[in-house]
């Protein structure tokens, strides 16, 4: 109905290796650690065949993104949704439609971790913060 498919869940830690460890210890395959200049955040995607993937955000050691989430929630939280849409337009026009009122807390930009496709985040009120990653 929105035009958007679950892609990941986000996980914000003090440290990569506090995820890794919980992750791993659930049969997650581990990948790469990435530093993502755009987003000011070091990130790892983890994948599983039968539970969601998560993406393992923590702080670069400079003011970012996650920084307020890590101070606050010192053992980690899952702060945000991801998902995937062809027409970031319309997906944003059909939540507007629904009522959700999708508030712009980062407009698009490319991301080292999805090869240059550009994500956005949006607050959902009632919801919380999403994510949006364009395909097309």
């Amino acid at each position: 109905m929105l035009g958007l498919e679950f892609h990941h869940l986000g996980l914000a830690v003090r440290q990569p290796q506090d995820g890794i460890t919980f992750l791993k210890s659930l049969g997650y395959a581990i990948g790469e650690r990435v530093v993502d200049p755009e987003q000011n955040v070091q990130l790892i995607m983890c994948t599983h065949a039968a539970m969601p993937a998560v993406e393992i955000v923590a702080p670069t050691g400079t003011p970012g993104p996650v920084d307020a989430q890590v101070a606050r929630h010192s053992n980690g939280v899952v702060y945000h949704m991801c998902y995937t849409t062809r027409d970031l337009a319309v997906s944003l026009q059909k939540m507007t439609e629904a009522g959700l009122r999708p508030w712009c807390v980062a407009p698009p930009k490319p991301a080292v971790l999805f090869d240059g496709l550009r994500v956005s985040f949006y607050n959902i009120l009632g919801v919380g913060l999403i994510e949006i990653i364009e395909l097309s």
